[in-house]
Formats: structure tokens, sequence, C-alpha cells
């Protein structure tokens, strides 16, 4: 028994879409599924705006809501990720706290791809007569290495915090 497209709820043919289309996303990388979710989303949205019937606007809204969301999505796979950010913090903790001065770290998400290096230097005692260090921090993100310089200084429980 088959059930006419007409009878089915907008919706649910919605939804059967987006999962069908979303089904490669498990080979993509964040970038390539942000971008690819960004867009199904953004047409959506475009369609919504343009109204009702076919006509150019509905098309322009639909192909312009399709690049916002495209770019938007994209850049939002960019960025870092939870287990990034955890492998960012615990590399930097290890390094304020057990490497020699001078020396870089580094850290590596195997998943996204992402990475970095922590370089501590010389420890110091600054006015509030806390224990700290400055570093030079880097991130690569989708190829692209930022370059950071920050300083830290050890709380009482025995971990670091970022001061600037």
């Amino acid at each position: 028994m088959s059930i006419s497209t007409k009878l089915m709820p907008k919706t649910l043919i919605t939804a059967s879409l987006i999962i069908a289309f979303s089904m490669p996303l498990a080979s993509c990388t964040k970038e390539e599924s942000g971008t690819l979710l960004g867009a199904i989303g953004g047409a959506a949205i475009g369609s919504a705006i343009g109204g009702k019937g076919g006509g150019t606007g509905k098309v322009v809204a639909v192909a312009a809501g399709t690049l916002a969301g495209a770019y938007i999505g994209r850049e939002i796979g960019r960025s870092l990720d939870k287990a990034d950010r955890q492998a960012m913090q615990d590399r930097t903790q290890y390094s304020l706290e057990s490497t020699q001065s001078g020396t870089t770290s580094n850290w590596h998400n195997p998943d996204s791809g992402n990475s970095g290096t922590v370089t501590p230097q010389p420890a110091y005692t600054n006015k509030k007569e806390e224990y700290c260090r400055e570093y030079q921090q880097t991130v690569t993100v989708g190829g692209k290495t930022e370059t950071a310089y920050g300083t830290a200084c050890r709380q009482p429980d025995g971990t670091w915090k970022i001061t600037n």
C-alpha cells in the first residue's frame, strides 16, 4: 500500500529529505558537515521568508538563505570543538606546571585534525605574590595557524588560571 505524498505532512517530507541528505555526513569533516547543514537550514529559512508560490522572490530568498547558511555553517565547523578545547586545556595545564621554560609541548585531536602548541617561559612571582608564567600558544584549525601570547598564574588548588 502506497501513501500519496499529498497526504504526507510537509514536515515529514522535509525531515525525510534532511535525513537522506545528512547520511553522507559521517565521512565529512566538521567544516564540510557544517557547510552542508548550514546550506540546508538556510534554504529552509529562505523558503519560509520567500512566501508562498513560486516566483522570482522565493527563488532569490532560497538562494540567499542557502549561501548565508552555508557560510555560517562552515565557520562554525572550522572552530574548535569540545574535544579540541579539552586537549588544548590539558596540554596547557601540563606545560605550565611541568615543562621546562622554552620547551614546546604539542596537542593534536585526530578526530578533527586540529592541533596546537604551548611554550611556557620562566616563572616569576607577581605583585600579588602569585607564581606565574608567560607562554606562547599556537592553534592550527583547517590548516591555518594562529599565535597568541598570555600569562597564567597558579591557583591555590594547583591549577593554572589564564590572566590575560
